[in-house]
């Protein structure tokens, strides 16, 4: 029987398993909802990003399960989320903060902050 996992290893896997809950019920809903009221082009990007995303949340939950094997894909995890996170943070820069605005900070607050403490947590494994 394995170890019990230690505090960091829990850690990384609740991060882990956040990110994937994150991914996949925001992929879905994506790739359903399409981008409405715009072009064909749009909503083809849209809902393709939205496949990468979905895709992103199932390799965020096996990474989560199978967390003591992984090492490197944990900090390209993290890596990846943070740049998302910086690119809503362009977006609100540019075009201004959509409404909901407290809707929308609480996406971006995680996706900055959760990816240090992931790769943090992982580093000290």
């Amino acid at each position: 029987m394995d170890a019990p996992l230690s505090s960091s290893e829990w850690i990384v896997r609740v991060c882990l398993f956040a990110f994937a809950a994150i991914g996949m019920f925001g992929g879905c809903v994506q790739m359903l909802l399409g981008q409405p009221d715009t072009t064909a082009r749009l909503d083809n990007v849209h809902r393709f990003m939205a496949g990468i995303y979905l895709s992103m949340g199932v390799i965020c939950a096996w990474a989560a399960v199978t967390v003591r094997q992984q090492g490197t894909l944990v900090y390209l995890i993290a890596a990846g989320v943070f740049v998302a996170g910086c690119g809503r943070l362009l977006s609100m820069s540019k075009v201004g903060l959509p409404e909901p605005r407290g809707v929308w900070l609480g996406y971006l607050a995680p996706e900055l902050v959760l990816p240090w403490v992931l790769a943090a947590a992982q580093a000290s494994r």
